[in-house]
């Protein structure tokens, strides 16, 4: 299930109007990684002061190092973490769209639907990202203690987040947020299993700008597959 869907997402990169998404995506997310990256840089400089040392970077001046050639390379390394919560955000912005565009092109037999409204998705996104940014912030303290297993706690903690997030905006677009809820429950297994391959290409610096988007994508099809499983009654 998991597989096909991404492939049938794969297939559709041909699609212009899905492309256009993507691309689209895409730019807010490198820009929105970068707003985030400068809001770490500037929370260092307010912690420590105007003039910081970090390993192989060096000093570290907030504007002076956001737009040098080492900042580049910082903020690679650091979207390794930080794309989680920039994928969460994304999610408000381009979920529906994106899922529009795939029942377009695979589920043409649905109804139109509307989806929650925009203030329901964002507050839902807000959320979500609060519950992101509390969990990876008490995850630290695992990663120091488990260090060889970080990367490992990491995929499997925001595996989790991403694939309720996602699976749960995709799902409520027609089935409303209380059986979304419930239909994700019941399939938890699964979405998590899907969160999990979402999360361990979102730690690969440049490839993780594409999953935002594949993700959206993805999860349409899958919520579309366990529904269909799950029958009419549900």
């Amino acid at each position: 299930m998991i597989f096909a869907a991404f492939l049938k997402t794969l297939g559709q990169l041909g699609d212009r109007r899905f492309r256009r998404v993507l691309l689209l995506g895409v730019g807010l997310t490198l820009a929105l990684l970068i707003a985030v990256y400068a809001g770490v840089l500037w929370l260092i400089q307010a912690t420590v002061g105007d003039t910081t040392v970090l390993p192989v970077i060096g000093e570290v001046t907030w504007l002076g190092d956001l737009l040098s050639g080492a900042s580049l390379f910082l903020m690679v390394v650091l979207s390794v973490f930080l794309m989680v919560p920039v994928a969460s955000a994304i999610t408000s912005l381009f979920l529906d769209e994106v899922a529009a565009a795939v029942e377009d092109r695979h589920y043409r037999e649905l109804p139109p639907v509307e989806g929650p409204s925009f203030g329901e998705g964002l507050k839902d996104t807000v959320n979500f990202l609060g519950v992101i940014i509390l969990a990876n912030t008490l995850a630290l303290i695992l990663y120091a203690i488990f260090t060889p297993f970080a990367l490992f706690i990491f995929w499997g903690l925001n595996g989790y987040l991403l694939g309720m997030e996602y699976f749960t905006l995709a799902a409520m677009r027609r089935e409303g947020r209380i059986a979304a809820i419930r239909l994700r429950k019941k399939n938890r297994l699964t979405i998590w299993a899907a969160g999990v391959l979402m999360a361990m290409p979102l730690s690969v610096p440049v490839m993780n700008l594409l999953i935002p988007i594949l993700g959206a994508a993805t999860f349409t099809h899958i919520y579309h597959a366990i529904r269909r499983k799950a029958g009419p009654s549900g």
